[in-house]
């Protein structure tokens, strides 16, 4: 489990109970918006107004509009969405609006993400400013310097791989949901402890 610093995983069921996911089990799903980039509605705006608890990582971007500069927050993958909820609310949704799908693995299950990992990633990416994201294969060998424990602060307790970016003087501890996303988050260098 290189690299993983909260012990996540993506997983066919969540362990609620020891039970895979039934049609009642709440569970972070790994879904699809296939929507295009300028849409007027992707999903996350779609579930925003059907208050439906969900997480997508957002980064600002600089667009041009009328000639004028402007700075919006965009989903840093426009197809990732995370939702929290049960099969039998979210198939309906999944029905009705056809660029809204299920990730699904091999053996033609909904991918999930534990309820504590996802909990502990979007605490760890709401904690700073502006968190890195990566993409599965952008993080290289080379990126993971030292394993390392943050020992205080928000994120006490979160023990992962110290990020180190060529020319940065900033701290950033490497956290992940593997196969899926990473985020670089900024740490002050006190609470580090080399494991």
């Amino acid at each position: 489990m290189d690299g993983i610093s909260i012990g996540g995983r993506v997983a066919a069921c969540c362990p609620i109970g020891g039970q895979s996911v039934g049609e009642d089990s709440r569970c972070w799903f790994v879904m699809r918006d296939l929507t295009r980039p300028n849409a007027k509605l992707p999903a996350y705006l779609l579930l925003e107004g059907m208050n439906v608890e969900y997480f997508t990582p957002m980064v600002c971007k600089l667009f041009v509009s009328n000639g004028k500069r402007e700075v919006r927050r965009v989903p840093f993958m426009q197809d990732l969405i995370f939702v929290h909820g049960t099969r039998e609310a979210i198939d309906p949704i999944v029905e009705r609006v056809s660029t809204f799908q299920y990730r699904y693995l091999k053996q033609r299950r909904p991918m999930t993400v534990r309820d504590a990992d996802m909990e502990q990633f979007i605490a760890a990416v709401e904690s700073v400013e502006s968190p890195r994201y990566y993409r599965p294969d952008e993080i290289t060998p080379d990126m993971r310097q030292r394993r390392i424990r943050i020992i205080g602060g928000q994120l006490g307790g979160y023990e992962g791989y110290l990020v180190g970016v060529r020319g940065s003087k900033t701290k950033r501890l490497l956290v992940e949901l593997p196969s899926l996303l990473a985020a670089a988050v900024e740490v002050k260098t006190e609470y580090i402890q080399l494991i």
